[in-house]
């Protein structure tokens, strides 16, 4: 079977025989010969080609992603094609980048960064991290993780999932939540569900200066009920994430004081790489020993 990995195939430990691993990035190098391919690892960029190459791969029977969300892969997938998410890749990177959000935003760093920039010396009392009641809604792999590391800071954490269950309150009694959380943390799939979840009501729930971070997707968020809370000052916000991304260079998110924008980089870290290697040949190891692949998010012919 042809494997196409965006990384060295020498990354893989113990790919077991009759795999043919090949680097193919679709936006760097892509082979001349691919259309033999079967199982198909797209590099981790969010560009319509790194997807539009499938059409290319008429043997594939098998998609890897390297990212837990897949929404934007559907248009691109054929009927029959099995597809895999990256669950587990990105754990590590987007709750550190969640948590140096909300560091950044209690302890001014952005303001004092600028501050530095202007040669001035601004010694004021901030908010701490430690102490605040967070609010982590998405209780998956990487909500998990960050509700690890917020303990290790000495916050209040609630986890927040699809339905109530041990150490887990439901999405249902967000109105009951939201009027003590602090600080409020998305790490939610993008689904019909989740699409605009963050709107006027859900905003208006929170108390004054609360902070609302975004590692989800953009669209959880009705941007424009956030940048009027924002624009009040009433809320901050923390966004890795933006409705629409990239965000237009003459949006009012990039200059409302309060608003702290990160450009999709939550799982942009050199933690995902091992992550992404363990995963991709756990995969391959599946397939040779005949069991049923981990992560699927879209069943296909073949799949087990």
């Amino acid at each position: 079977m042809k494997v196409l990995v965006p990384f060295s195939p020498d990354e893989l430990d113990d790919v077991p025989g009759g795999f043919e691993v090949v680097y193919a990035d679709a936006i760097e190098q892509w082979p001349a010969s691919v259309a033999d391919a079967e199982f198909y690892v797209p590099t981790y960029r969010f560009t319509p080609q790194v997807f539009e190459v499938m059409a290319q791969l008429p043997a594939l029977t098998t998609v890897q992603l390297l990212t837990a969300g897949y929404e934007h892969v559907l248009p691109h997938l054929r009927d029959g094609v099995t597809l895999c998410n990256g669950a587990g890749i990105h754990d590590a990177a987007t709750s550190e980048l969640a948590v140096g959000l909300m560091i950044s935003a209690q302890r001014r760093l952005a303001e004092l960064a600028r501050l530095q920039a202007e040669h001035r010396w601004d010694q004021q009392m901030s908010s701490s991290l430690a102490d605040r009641r967070v609010l982590v809604i998405g209780a998956g792999n990487i909500g998990r993780a960050l509700q690890r590391r917020l303990v290790g800071f000495e916050c209040d954490v609630t986890l927040v999932g699809r339905s109530p269950r041990d150490g887990v309150r439901g999405i249902g009694e967000l109105p009951d939540l939201l009027p003590s959380a602090e600080i409020v943390v998305l790490i939610v799939p993008l689904t019909p569900g989740t699409t605009g979840l963050v709107d006027a009501r859900f905003l208006s729930l929170l108390p004054d200066g609360a902070l609302v971070v975004n590692v989800a997707r953009g669209a959880v968020v009705a941007t424009e009920d956030l940048v009027a809370e924002v624009a009040s000052g009433r809320l901050r916000a923390a966004l890795d994430v933006t409705e629409p991304e990239p965000l237009p260079a003459d949006h009012p998110l990039w200059t409302i004081p309060g608003v702290t924008i990160t450009p999709h980089v939550g799982g942009a870290a050199t933690s995902m790489w091992p992550r992404a290697h363990r995963l991709v040949g756990d995969q391959l190891r599946r397939l040779a020993a005949g069991q049923p692949l981990g992560h699927v998010v879209v069943p296909g012919a073949g799949a087990k």
